[in-house]
């Protein structure tokens, strides 16, 4: 019986998505608990069986013998750490040959014009023009090997996985720089990777790359390879200052009349020399080998494999920055079996309707972007009883999560969640989460309301993506798993902030194949962060849980004492406070000078007018940021979350100044993976917590 049909049996009446419905509902609507338990009976006999989880999910990694306490997965051959999934693909140009052969030539990398459907460059064709492109390189006097460095600037486009694996054809390495590193740090990479090839997309960052090269400051910048039309003009400029500038159509050409055979890389080979941005001094260069990306998402196929198996019909979105692992681990695994990357239009705010054009399988997300989702499903439940009903329904899809169950076809997906998940194309099967702390109630809810397979990972670019990731069966949140096959995990004591491995609290350090090979010309920082017997310091802190999965509880970089001798993680804070309804962002600061913490909140602009009026204070979004009365409003509800949570005093924020504009990559308040810059936070906003400290005492 489809839901409809139950609605019209119960005298309900028809309903599209959830907006209808809670427009519908009326007191004598909800007549009884008899429509909920008609709806329950279907929902009891109409339940799927669970899938079966990989592992005993109670014992999800195990100590290995004599390590000195290191822990490794127990899925897999766990006497060796995982180096690849498949004999034929252990180098990232064998991936995407892997993908060409059993795709038959499949559609590949898809693109598309405002609102029209999108247009699909088949597999061989990317080969094809990469070969090319690499050719045209080598005629460009570029080199066949690891010590030739290839710059990309450019935004998620097709051009760029094609001037990628034009590197990875001629065993060339990729060095990614992106918009938001700023002119000085792009001006530091290139001279630091003595790079003399750059590809760009448009002809504002030629001009950005040529103004360096005429003030001198990257005098071994010798070609600009253009992916959009440009005019004479700077064809000429470039000429000037002894830069050529071509069209990437052009280096094609060039190289498809003089092809050379294809050079191609082994597993030990440089891949890409990935710059981490960072929050403080110049960007890091952490070099990684095509063995150290393919063990990592292979590390992660094998988690998986036993409930998810990608295959030629996967479609994935790519709009997360190409700059980063965590994009280039996901596009990996699509290109390894063949499956489609569909780019959105470069527009953030146009991705919904990317995603409906496109309607992708996998949709990797940061939590930001969790939370944007979940406030927007619950901003229209804005009555007590739309957000019960909402409640009720997202607690008994989580309660087919806890036993296994996850679908999208339940009556509570086609009363409730249809919408938000057409939202994303309605096809999503896997959504991976990474690059930050992800809150567990908007984790816990999502997995139910999206009806498909959430995962959470943890790493840094150092371990290339990932060192642990979600066992599958165990949707429980608070924890980002257990250790991937691909490496092993240890806690080392950090006497200063008190935690012991003893008490399974420390360090989190990880070794193993996906494990960086240091900083590019930087051996002062690779000693910091790689010590003699290969263990990668990440600078988090972790607790083993009795489960055998890892929970980050701390940061060493950013904890900080105040005046009175405590120690304060404002990141473990602000991940609390978060959950305010009205509140978008959070910054959270402290200095040894004083004995409490401030804060600098940013109010979501469709939540707070809304849930202001509630309190029966109106005005527009501008007015309301200055309205001392909300802003009381909203530090109260924070503090009753910091109470909730187990926040000592001194964790909680005195005092709080609201700030209506987002911190946001393009104003350098957040890096490109969306963490707080804090030093440039704290610089930003100094005149505010002058105030705040100096009206609180």
């Amino acid at each position: 019986m489809q839901a409809q049909e139950i609605l019209r049996m119960l005298r309900l009446p028809e309903l599209g998505d959830l907006s209808q419905f809670f427009r519908s509902l009326s007191a004598t609507t909800l007549v009884s608990m008899g429509a909920l338990a008609a709806i329950l009976a279907y929902w009891f006999t109409h339940r799927p069986k669970a899938l079966e989880p990989p592992c005993n999910l109670l014992m999800q990694s195990e100590e290995v013998e004599g390590s000195g306490g290191a822990r490794r997965s127990v899925i897999g051959d766990s006497q060796q750490l995982f180096t690849h999934y498949y004999d034929d693909a252990r180098t990232m140009y064998e991936v995407f040959r892997r993908g060409l052969r059993i795709s038959g030539n499949g559609p590949c990398l898809g693109f598309r014009n405002p609102k029209q459907p999108y247009q699909w460059l088949s597999y061989q064709e990317v080969a094809d023009r990469a070969e090319f492109l690499g050719s045209g390189l080598l005629q460009h006097n570029c080199k066949p090997c690891t010590d030739q460095f290839i710059g990309v600037f450019a935004q998620n486009r097709p051009e760029w996985i094609i001037a990628e694996l034009a590197c990875y054809t001629y065993s060339m390495v990729v060095v990614p720089l992106y918009d938001t590193l700023g002119p000085g740090a792009v001006r530091y990479i290139i001279n630091t990777a003595d790079i003399s090839t750059v590809i760009v997309d448009k002809p504002q960052k030629a001009v950005v790359l040529l103004e360096h090269v005429e003030r001198k400051e990257t005098p071994g910048l010798k070609l600009i390879i253009l992916m959009e039309p440009f005019e004479e003009a700077l064809k000429d400029r470039g000429q000037e200052c002894g830069v050529v500038i071509k069209s990437m159509q052009d280096v094609e050409d060039c190289g498809q009349q003089n092809h050379c055979d294809p050079v191609p890389p082994k597993p030990s080979d440089l891949s890409i020399v990935c710059f981490t941005s960072g929050t403080t001094g110049n960007p890091k260069g952490a070099m990684l080998t095509h063995g150290n990306v393919v063990a990592d998402f292979s590390g992660f196929l094998k988690v998986t494999e036993s409930q998810w198996s990608p295959t030629c019909a996967d479609v994935h979105i790519s709009y997360l920055p190409l700059a980063h692992m965590f994009e280039r681990m996901v596009q990996s695994v699509v290109y390894c079996h063949g499956g489609r990357v569909g780019f959105f239009q470069g527009d953030i705010r146009l991705l919904s309707d990317d995603m409906k054009a496109l309607c992708p399988t996998i949709f990797p997300v940061v939590p930001r972007l969790l939370n944007r989702m979940y406030d927007k499903i619950f901003s229209q439940a804005d009555t007590p009883l739309k957000r019960w009903l909402l409640e009720f329904a997202a607690k008994r899809k989580q309660a087919e999560v806890r036993s296994g169950i996850i679908r999208n076809d339940s009556i509570w997906d086609e009363l409730f969640f249809n919408k938000v998940q057409a939202s994303l194309g309605g096809c999503v099967r896997m959504i991976v989460t990474g690059a930050a702390p992800a809150s567990p109630t908007v984790l816990g809810f999502l997995r139910a309301a999206l009806g498909c397979q959430v995962y959470e990972g943890y790493g840094q670019t150092e371990c290339t993506a990932g060192c642990t990731f979600t066992t599958p069966g165990d949707w429980t949140s608070g924890h980002v798993g257990a250790p991937l096959p691909c490496n092993h995990i240890k806690l080392v004591d950090v006497e200063e902030l008190n935690y012991w491995t003893s008490k399974g609290e420390g360090e989190i350090c990880v070794r193993g194949p996906n494990v960086f090979k240091g900083y590019l010309k930087d051996p002062e920082r690779t000693k910091e962060a790689l010590d003699d017997d290969g263990w990668l310091h990440t600078g988090d802190i972790g607790k083993w849980l009795p489960t055998g999965t890892l929970k980050i509880i701390d940061r060493k970089k950013h904890i900080f004492k105040l005046a009175q001798g405590e120690y304060v993680a404002p990141e473990m804070i602000e991940n609390i406070y978060i959950r305010s309804e009205p509140v978008a962002q959070v910054y959270v600061h402290g200095d040894s000078l004083k004995a409490f913490l401030v804060g600098i909140v940013v109010p979501d602009p469709e939540v707070m007018p809304s849930w202001a009026q509630k309190r029966g204070i109106e005005g527009t979004y501008a007015e309301l940021c200055t309205n001392k009365e909300l802003k009381k409003a909203i530090l109260e509800d924070m503090l009753r979350l910091g109470k909730e949570s187990g926040l000592h005093s001194f964790e909680q924020v005195k005092a709080i100044h609201i700030h209506s504009d987002m911190f946001s990559v393009q104003n350098g308040l957040l890096t490109p993976t969306l963490k707080a810059k804090r030093p440039e936070l704290r610089e930003y906003f100094k005149k505010q917590i002058e105030e705040l400290y100096s009206t609180s005492m």
